[in-house]
């Protein structure tokens, strides 16, 4: 038996297990129009996962490709000195900070938010005693650059708990504040909770590091592409996101924003020869990817974040409307008009019916992709609508929810 069949067989066992699985051959996606014929995904595929990982639109695959056919015509002469692909990728980090409201010299291109993250981490001067304050919200590619230095330096970590229905700025912002010491040196936290999609109050935030002489350093995997963002306006000494999210950009890419009064706290390696995507300090880079964020910045700047943002908050109010409405589900993310609420919306799920199983179901019998919450947070799921989403997309799911459930 081959691999692929022996993992359905597997798939099919365990969903069997728990009573949710249908037939053998009833396991196929329900027929579905695509969303538009700009992407790529499989027939009968309703994805609703774009929080993991965002569809890159055929257009900007193009630009890549044709980038990367062009850098083998003469990689040396397109890659290095005055090369017109090195070029492309100056352009690029120029659309890209335009997108986030800063200069182009004041972001790298790196590889994703956790790259990002663990550059800024090791080029920051905390050693033996310093402290980091973040919170029990954090993605670990938010954490583990911090854990690190803690094992490695000495760097302590102190964690306040911000609840999943936590929806109060003013208690949270008072957390942080009576969390801080003499010795915090860093205060790290998400610009929107992957869990739940609950939006941070980042520029009280930060404001509050600055009062202390503290560094305010954001992950804003879940908030580029799918809020506002600027990143002055917001007052934090570096910004981490990704590409390959909400900006529906290439797979492997991402930004780190330093601002320049952090220049002596932050020093990352990487700005040894200047900022440049390619140089001695940072090596060869991959430059059609580099090339494809740009792309993708460009178009979502071009769009409107905020009537992206409105789309999609509008499918999410449909989504929390209706998951409300299934009684075995309790929803876990903020009711629509909450300052705090974004286009993710959670619900637990019922203690029987674990997240894992539930989520492979719903792919197998509905072709529905969805988010299982992770466990360490609480036993539920995670929709997450972009702009390639109707709302023929919500209803199918929720239909599919309530089927899964009966």
């Amino acid at each position: 038996m081959s691999g692929e069949g022996s993992g359905r067989q597997t798939r099919r066992g365990v969903l069997a297990a728990a009573g949710l699985a249908a037939p053998a051959s009833a396991v196929t996606a329900t027929p579905r129009t695509p969303p538009e014929a700009e992407y790529g995904f499989a027939p009968g595929l309703t994805y609703l996962n774009t929080a993991s990982l965002g569809p890159t639109p055929r257009r900007i695959l193009a630009i890549m490709t044709e980038a990367w056919a062009e850098l083998e015509t003469n990689p040396v002469a397109m890659a290095y000195g005055a090369g017109p692909l090195l070029a492309r990728t100056d352009r690029a980090r120029a659309q890209v900070a335009e997108l986030l409201g800063c200069g182009t010299d004041e972001i790298l291109i790196t590889r994703s938010t956790t790259d990002a993250m663990n550059i800024l981490a090791a080029g920051t001067r905390l050693g033996r005693g310093d402290r980091v304050l973040t919170t029990d919200q954090e993605h670990e590619g938010g954490t583990f650059c911090w854990t690190s230095l803690a094992r490695r330096r000495g760097v302590v970590l102190d964690v306040i708990p911000i609840a999943p229905e936590d929806l109060d700025a003013d208690a949270i912002v008072a957390r942080f504040s009576a969390a801080l010491r003499p010795d915090t040196r860093v205060i790290s936290v998400s610009h929107v909770i992957s869990a739940t999609g609950h939006r941070m109050p980042i520029e009280r935030i930060a404001a509050l590091a600055r009062s202390h002489g503290a560094l305010c350093v954001v992950d804003g995997a879940q908030a580029v592409g799918q809020v506002p963002v600027d990143v002055r306006a917001l007052g934090c000494h570096a910004y981490a996101t990704t590409g390959h999210k909400w900006l529906m950009g290439p797979k492997g890419t991402g930004v780190l924003y330093l601002s320049p009064d952090a220049a002596d706290a932050i020093a990352p390696v990487q700005l040894e020869d200047g900022h440049r995507f390619v140089s001695n300090a940072t090596g060869v880079g991959c430059l059609p990817l580099a090339i494809g964020l740009g792309a993708a910045a460009e178009a979502m700047r071009r769009r409107g974040v905020a009537a992206v943002e409105a789309h999609n908050l509008g499918l999410r109010n449909q989504a929390h409307a209706g998951l409300g409405r299934i009684p075995r589900l309790r929803l876990a993310s903020a009711p629509p008009g909450d300052p705090m609420g974004t286009a993710l919306v959670a619900a637990y799920l019922p203690p029987e019916i674990d997240s894992k199983v539930f989520r492979e179901t719903l792919l197998a019998r509905h072709g529905v992709v969805v988010k299982m919450a992770e466990k360490r947070w609480f036993n539920g799921f995670r929709l997450s609508p972009h702009l390639f989403n109707g709302e023929a997309d919500i209803a199918h799911a929720l239909r599919a929810i309530r089927s899964v459930l009966a």
